[in-house]
């Protein structure tokens, strides 16, 4: 045979043991986005976190995952662990999905995992209860991108407190409120400050007038809000109304987001200090991924949007590595691969499925400091992935423990 046309030959021969002839179930990868498309949590999920993800499928299929097929299906959890589990269950025996992400509220990010791990699929959660990188990990099937509770307590905190601050916590009466309280009294503790209490509110609020007046009472340096999407937006507001912002006292809320302040409306949401692990306008980079999600959805993405699509592209970058969508391949890849994109700084995966990176406090501007349309936030600090991050020794997560990797 001729040489050009053994060359041409080898050169077919090698397109199609690429990943379009790999060990693909069904041949194709499925991604489910378990999401909130009507609840409190919609405006920072929800649509957009399907966005996020066909965005990252597409520019995966352009480049790592070319000749790949990979499909997309989404439907809304209505924040109920047993119809997200349904769900989840009904997707990989019938729809034969892959991965699951999204998943936002900390009942279904508890709820979902055990069957993760009982069908070998990997869960993409780009944020959610610290419990899933300790006592409830599973780092053989699940990974925890952009944020966690710990974190989120853990910016706002160590850089507002100092020795004899006190703190007042305004806290939703679940999940994510309660480890949201228990971050932040350990936390503040440590720096040498003091929470002098908690008042409770329903999931979701209505109203949250008497608990703000009954935080305001107490007299603490900083009044916090350990809850988030509506029920952060009705506790600012309530702030603003009773005099809270622009007094002696500081306004922080552990999970406020940039569609939230939009919302309220910086006259209202000015001078409250948040954490995010995410803003669009941080750098070229931040702004670069930001216009092509607005162009699709019509906002800019918040921390999650940012966060499902980080993750959702390296895992496929991993499977197309991996040549298998298979959950311990994929994973060790993920491992293995190093994490670059337009959404993260200085990020790495840990043993125990957490991924750090970088982490900012900010405060929202004054109406006369914007700039214009979704100019929200004056940094106030980067914190480093590894100082922002709860220690991997101090997660106890089973799974490392046994492997003599945890401590």
């Amino acid at each position: 045979m001729p040489g050009p046309m053994r060359g041409a030959l080898l050169a077919a021969a090698l397109l199609i043991a690429g990943p379009a002839a790999a060990d693909f179930s069904d041949g194709k990868v499925r991604i489910g986005v378990l999401t909130d498309m009507s609840g409190v949590y919609a405006d920072i999920t929800g649509k957009g976190s399907v966005v996020a993800t066909q965005m990252a499928v597409d520019e995966c299929l352009a480049a790592e995952c070319r000749g790949m097929t990979i499909e997309v299906v989404s439907a809304d959890h209505q924040n109920k662990a047993d119809v997200a589990s349904s769900i989840a269950r009904e997707w990989i025996d019938r729809q034969g999905v892959d991965m699951l992400t999204d998943m936002s509220n900390a009942s279904i990010q508890l709820a979902v995992p055990p069957l993760l791990k009982a069908k070998n699929r990997l869960g993409l959660f780009p944020g959610g209860t610290a419990r899933l990188t300790g006592d409830a990990c599973l780092p053989s099937h699940i990974v925890q991108w952009m944020w966690d509770t710990y974190v989120q307590v853990a910016g706002v905190s160590t850089t507002l407190t100092k020795p004899g601050t006190t703190w007042q916590l305004v806290t939703a009466d679940y999940a994510l409120g309660n480890q949201l309280e228990a971050d932040t009294r350990a936390l503040v503790a440590r720096k040498g400050g003091r929470v002098l209490g908690s008042v409770r509110h329903p999931f979701p609020a209505a109203d949250l007038s008497s608990q703000i007046v009954t935080a305001q009472g107490s007299g603490a340096d900083i009044v916090a809000l350990a809850n988030a999407g509506g029920d952060t937006v009705t506790g600012v507001k309530a702030a603003r109304d009773f005099g809270l912002l622009g007094s002696g006292q500081r306004l922080a809320a552990f999970f406020l987001t940039v569609m939230d302040v939009k919302s309220i409306g910086l006259p209202t949401a000015q001078g409250t200090v948040l954490t995010e692990g995410f803003y669009w306008d941080l750098d070229p980079g931040t702004r670069a991924f930001s216009a092509r999600f607005r162009a699709l959805h019509g906002t800019v993405p918040s921390a999650i949007h940012a966060g499902i699509y980080s993750a959702v592209r390296h895992a496929l970058k991993a499977a197309a590595a991996a040549g298998t969508d298979e959950a311990g391949a994929v994973m060790a890849k993920m491992h293995a691969l190093p994490i670059a994109d337009e959404v993260v700084r200085n990020a790495r995966l840990r043993p125990d499925g957490r991924m750090v990176h970088d982490f900012y406090v900010f405060q929202v501007k004054a109406p006369g400091a914007s700039r214009g349309d979704w100019d929200f936030y004056e940094k106030l600090a980067t914190i480093p992935g590894e100082q922002a991050f709860r220690p991997l020794d101090q997660g106890n997560c089973p799974a490392l423990a046994k492997e003599g990797t945890g401590r």
